[in-house]
């Protein structure tokens, strides 16, 4: 699966740099020289960073082969991607990727089927929107009292919810 780390935002100076509008946690892994990634639309990359700073509020980053304000504006609304298989394990066993979540079948504690995990949306607090068979949406928040047991390995999560939360006509 490509997850999207990052969007390419207008040209930077005459030297070929871009803003960036980051859409990772790790910027200054995804972003630092060396790093290539992947891109939307395929025929604009790979790209391979070759610099990356800090400007303000503002990631500015330039690219090997773009070298005047002219390729990078051909760049502008490119997606930068990664293959999330290339991303490391969090190393917290309560910490998941979106990715991860995603797909993973849903069942309460009781043993009744709820549907399937369709996103993950991220505001002040994170909510997993659960899709049944019927394309009937449930947002679920992902906290520990109500999400007792994720098992990516078998791509199933337990909920316990309140009494309520999953009823729609309420």
């Amino acid at each position: 699966m490509r997850l999207v780390v990052g969007r390419i935002g207008r040209p930077h100076g005459v030297r070929g740099e871009v803003t960036i509008d980051v859409r990772t946690d790790d910027p200054g892994v995804r972003f630092a020289a060396g790093a290539t990634l992947l891109t939307d639309p395929d025929s604009a990359g790979p790209l391979t960073v070759t610099s990356s700073r800090n400007h303000g509020d503002r990631l500015l980053v330039r690219f090997s082969g773009v070298k005047d304000r002219d390729g990078a504006e051909a760049l502008r609304g490119t997606n930068l991607l990664v293959d999330s298989q290339d991303l490391a394990p969090t190393g917290d066993p309560d910490q998941f990727h979106d990715h991860e979540l995603r797909g993973l079948r849903v069942e309460t504690s009781g043993g009744e089927d709820v549907g399937v995990v369709s996103d993950v949306l991220h505001h002040a607090q994170d909510l997993l929107v659960i899709e049944d068979d019927a394309g009937t949406q449930r947002l679920v928040p992902f906290v520990a009292a109500l999400v007792p047991e994720v098992d990516t390995a078998n791509g199933r999560m337990t909920i316990d919810p309140p009494p309520g939360l999953l009823d729609l006509e309420s």
